[in-house]
């Protein structure tokens, strides 16, 4: 009886971990890409396309699964009222990934279950659990992958997750990768299931983008590659690799390139790893999968240049698994350890990512989305359009037809950026006319200002620094400590 107790702790744990991060709700810290996302759902939901303005196709959200998740919860829960049920049901799913992998690397149910709760409140595993990405869905597709797949030797598993993992992210290729060379190295065999589930799921998400959208990979990749590459000698490259690798590597962001935190962690990741292979368990297997995951994931895509932290929260997490269980494992002085890893590393990212969340959620739900609710009341010709950057908060709460700069949910951009790279900005403006301009500038001054002058009126500017007060001093103060957001002027067209 104290047996079937004690097997349960894992499972309550994962209960507490749930609730506990329902608190970061309060926050309204969403990231800005879900919006995009939610918005490609809900013109499915409308027009019966997966699209961003009305009837035309076009892959602006880089996940496929996951806007169909949302066109459920959209349909079952309604536009206005989807939002929270989605992220609970993010959060449970990710949760039920971290008690997954607990189970793979170890033994005891108090271990586990303190595993998964010390992982559970990490900054990534917040942002996993609560920002609206479609990370909650891919981890615990990765695990059930791993656990049922590879761990319990479910044949269907290995042949029906990996088109899933793919369907959710077309980048999951590292993942999927790394899994079948480490078990190809331990085992010595090749497992054709996995092989042919493998290619089941390149096959179906490319074909999913050729007929549908007229496309191999989704629009958000080429844009991104389009707007963004620019040509780096050898030596920049290794530079601007190094400066990324501070602030996008661990957990903590700091002002400046250079990150000691960031050290000091990797270093005691890979001492905690290094430990734990030498000890000759079957758990190696999985342990290796992994932290080589995490360290190629990181690496590629900081080389890449690709500068927007939800790439990183899996790996930051994964690569932090060897030293819980380092901890946890401790045969003297345990409860020290673990008290020293709790106050000195757990409490502490804890509280900054709580700052944080509340910070960001002021900038984004309290200040940004308010343009998007100000447009919605000022415009009721929803088929105007309106040039910006970002393409989440703004157009979701405006309901406006959508130009972004990058041309995440706009095609015909990525023309004048072929065309004219530095000028495809006013050229866009000259060619569609759109009938609002959001910009970070002041149009006014600077490169042609004579002709947003002639065509264009400032409608209303937007400031941060209206939006850092509460009634409660305690909120006012963050906000004050780390204001979140940008300046932004909002023109509307005169002909």
């Amino acid at each position: 009886m104290s047996e079937t107790k004690n097997s349960r702790f894992p499972i309550y744990a994962a209960i507490f971990t749930v609730v506990f991060k329902l608190l970061f709700l309060l926050t309204h810290y969403i990231q800005e890409d879900a919006f995009i996302t939610w918005r490609v759902a809900q013109n499915l939901l409308d027009y019966g396309v997966i699209g961003f303005n009305g009837d035309t196709k076009i892959s602006a959200s880089t996940t496929h699964l996951y806007v169909f998740v949302s066109y459920i919860f959209n349909l079952v829960f309604g536009k206005e009222y989807f939002i929270e049920p989605l992220l609970i049901f993010n959060s449970i799913l990710f949760t039920t990934g971290t008690l997954l992998l607990s189970h793979l690397l170890l033994k005891s149910p108090w271990h586990k279950a303190i595993f998964i709760f010390l992982l559970g409140i990490l900054p990534p595993a917040i942002k996993i659990s609560i920002l609206g990405m479609e990370y909650g869905i891919l981890f615990f597709l990765e695990m059930v992958l791993l656990y049922y797949g590879f761990y319990k030797g479910k044949k269907t598993v290995l042949v029906l997750l990996p088109v899933l993992i793919m369907f959710t992210r077309i980048d999951t290729v590292i993942f999927l990768g790394i899994v079948f060379l480490v078990d190809l190295f331990w085992n010595r065999k090749i497992r054709w299931n996995y092989i042919f589930g493998g290619i089941l799921g390149v096959l179906f998400t490319l074909s999913f983008n050729w007929f549908y959208f007229g496309e191999l990979v989704n629009n958000t990749i080429t844009a991104k590659k389009l707007l963004y590459e620019q040509d780096f000698t050898f030596s920049q490259h290794l530079s601007y690799f190094f400066a990324s690798f501070g602030n996008f590597w661990g957990m903590l962001k700091v002002p400046g390139n250079f990150n000691p935190i960031t050290i000091i962690v990797l270093l005691f990741e890979l001492v905690c790893f290094v430990y734990l292979i030498r000890q000759k368990q079957n758990r190696n297997y999985f342990l290796w999968m992994i932290f080589i995951f995490g360290w190629v994931k990181q690496i590629i895509f900081i080389s890449q240049k690709s500068l927007f932290d939800w790439y990183y929260w899996v790996p930051q997490l994964l690569l932090f698994v060897p030293v819980l269980i380092f901890i946890l494992e401790q045969k003297e002085k345990r409860n020290v350890w673990l008290s020293l890893l709790i106050i000195f590393y757990i409490l502490p990212m804890l509280a900054f990512q709580t700052v944080h969340s509340i910070a960001t959620g002021n900038g984004e739900w309290n200040y940004r989305r308010t343009i998007g609710i100000f447009l919605n009341q000022y415009e009721k010709d929803k088929n105007q359009w309106i040039l910006l950057e970002p393409a989440g908060y703004v157009p979701y709460f405006s309901g406006l037809k959508t130009i972004d700069e990058v041309g995440l949910v706009d095609k015909q951009i990525q023309e004048e950026i072929k065309k004219d790279k530095t000028n495809y900005w006013i050229n866009t403006v000259k060619t569609r006319k759109p009938k609002y301009l959001l910009s970070y500038k002041n149009l006014y001054d600077g490169n042609n200002s004579e002709y947003y002058q002639t065509h264009y009126k400032l409608l209303k500017e937007f400031r941060v620094k209206d939006h850092l007060k509460s009634d409660y001093k305690i909120l006012e103060k963050i906000y004050k400590l780390k204001p979140s957001g940008t300046d932004y002027n909002l023109y509307i067209r005169l002909d």
